[in-house]
């Protein structure tokens, strides 16, 4: 199951776009470990991650969210909660000027064994039709093991940050499945992003 619950009108169709894809929880915000993101009310964003996606704009980057989450599929809160969180982020990016290009989401349980759940790579395939892009230049930011396998298994980048599952989810890191770079949190990792 795909979806995306916000988008920007694409660029040109023909013209390579410069893009970024970003983990949900735990990089942009706080990740309640063991718990989920439940409502609107549950969610604050990680220290430094507005800066850091005001400087990914800066930057060129085109922002597009990649995120598991089981929790609907488990039955633990709905889609309509997703889409109530998912405003609510998506209001405060704007008003700090951070345009999202698109947001995507698996809304299957964690025993799904579907094709969009990372590691798998469905989300990146599904964020990307149409568009024009390098994935030699492309980098995924994450915080679990599993970010960094989707983003190699798609043939892009990654950036692994401390945050959220990162403290856990480090020595869980093993070849061929190793991140291009390791940082402190998601403002450490877009500092160290090229110009």
């Amino acid at each position: 199951m795909l979806r995306f619950v916000h988008h920007l009108p694409p660029g040109p169709s023909k013209e390579k776009q410069r893009l970024i894809f970003v983990d949900r929880d735990g990089v942009i915000n706080v990740d309640p470990i063991g718990d989920y993101v439940k409502s609107r009310k549950d969610f604050t964003f990680e220290a430094g991650a507005i800066e850091a996606l005001q400087l990914l704009v800066k930057k060129g980057y085109q922002i597009i969210i990649i995120s598991n989450q089981a929790g609907i599929g488990d039955g633990v809160y709905t889609e309509s909660d997703l889409q109530d969180i998912h405003t609510h982020m998506i209001d405060a990016l704007e008003k700090n000027h951070i345009p999202v290009r698109s947001a995507h989401y698996c809304l299957h349980g964690k025993q799904a064994g579907c094709s969009c759940r990372k590691p798998q790579t469905g989300l990146f395939e599904d964020a990307t039709k149409n568009i024009v892009f390098s994935k030699s230049e492309t980098y995924f930011i994450g915080d679990k093991n599993t970010d960094v396998e989707a983003g190699k298994r798609f043939g892009i980048k990654t950036i692994f940050v401390r945050t959220g599952h990162g403290p856990y989810d480090e020595a869980k890191l093993k070849a061929p499945y190793l991140p291009d770079l390791i940082a402190e949190n998601i403002l450490d990792a877009v500092e160290k992003l090229p110009q």
